[in-house]
């Protein structure tokens, strides 16, 4: 081997060791931009930052149909919280594709000009909840908390983080933050039949099992429960004509029927599977 070649090895096995090092060391967090309407927190082994989203993909509050007490319990919730007064912390819960995330995402079409700000934190990031508060203290915008389709296996730590965060910590949430969830699951954790078989009673009252209660212990903590319904038959071609008129179309007979069709191979009539029929004709 020659010592041009030895050299040509010796440098590509330096920068090699050099991307080795690099993975080691801290990574620096681009300064947050707070002008955004929206963040994605965004984390590494070593640390955290706010991800701004300029452009959030949101529907306008006109264009969700059919959960108007669902609406005006969230949006008259939210007006308190964006006027600086107390508010409670939010769980809605239902079956897919009721609503639940566009009404919370709909929240920035209402107050973002007013200051409010939504951030998306998924499960996995729960646990980050101290450091996500530590760099939303003191600033003048309002923050919710926005974590979707969120539930949890028993023994995940995120659970028992959120928990604490919500009301448990001596810390607790800043006044200007609040946590909006989204949820298939009422309580938050799975529930077994077999649990029914810890209810114990004492002296003619019912107790039920600790793991019952300890299910229940988080969920409670939200201070609102918002339920959805599946829509009937009626309320979902009304939100399909709705969306059809969005796209210059029109309710007849026959689309009616493929409409029906549409919600029977899917095998739900929701919101989005309205939306989504409506799509796929507009483009035939």
């Amino acid at each position: 081997m020659s010592s041009d070649d030895r050299l040509i090895l010796f440098l590509a096995r330096a920068e090699q060791l050099l991307e080795r090092f690099e993975k080691l060391l801290p990574q620096v967090a681009a300064p947050t931009d707070w002008s955004a309407p929206a963040f994605r927190w965004r984390s590494d082994r070593t640390t955290g930052w706010l991800e701004a989203i300029h452009q959030p993909q949101i529907l306008s509050p006109d264009d969700l149909l059919c959960m108007d007490s669902q609406k005006a319990a969230v949006t008259r919730n939210t007006e308190r919280f964006v006027n600086g007064h107390p508010a409670n912390n939010i769980l809605l819960w239902a079956s897919r594709g009721t609503g639940k995330s566009s009404l919370v995402k709909a929240l920035l079409h209402l107050y973002a000009e007013r200051g409010l700000r939504l951030i998306e934190v998924d499960k996995e990031e729960l646990l980050q909840l101290p450091a996500i508060l530590e760099q939303l203290q003191g600033r003048p915008e309002r923050f919710i908390l926005f974590s979707d389709d969120l539930s949890f296996e028993a023994g995940e730590p995120g659970y028992k983080q959120l928990k604490a965060t919500l009301e448990g910590s001596l810390s607790g949430l800043p006044g200007n933050v609040l946590i909006y969830a989204t949820s298939n699951r009422r309580h938050l954790l799975p529930e077994y039949f077999a649990e029914n078989r810890e209810t114990t009673a004492v002296d003619g009252e019912i107790h039920l099992g600790d793991a019952v209660e300890e299910k229940i212990s988080l969920s409670e903590r939200f201070g609102l429960w918002i339920s959805f319904y599946p829509f009937s038959q009626d309320d979902y071609l009304a939100i399909v004509e709705h969306w059809l008129q969005q796209s210059g179309q029109q309710m007849n007979e026959e689309t009616r029927l493929l409409a029906l069709q549409w919600a029977t191979r899917r095998g739900s009539r929701s919101g989005r599977v309205a939306r989504q029929f409506a799509i796929d004709l507009a483009s035939r």
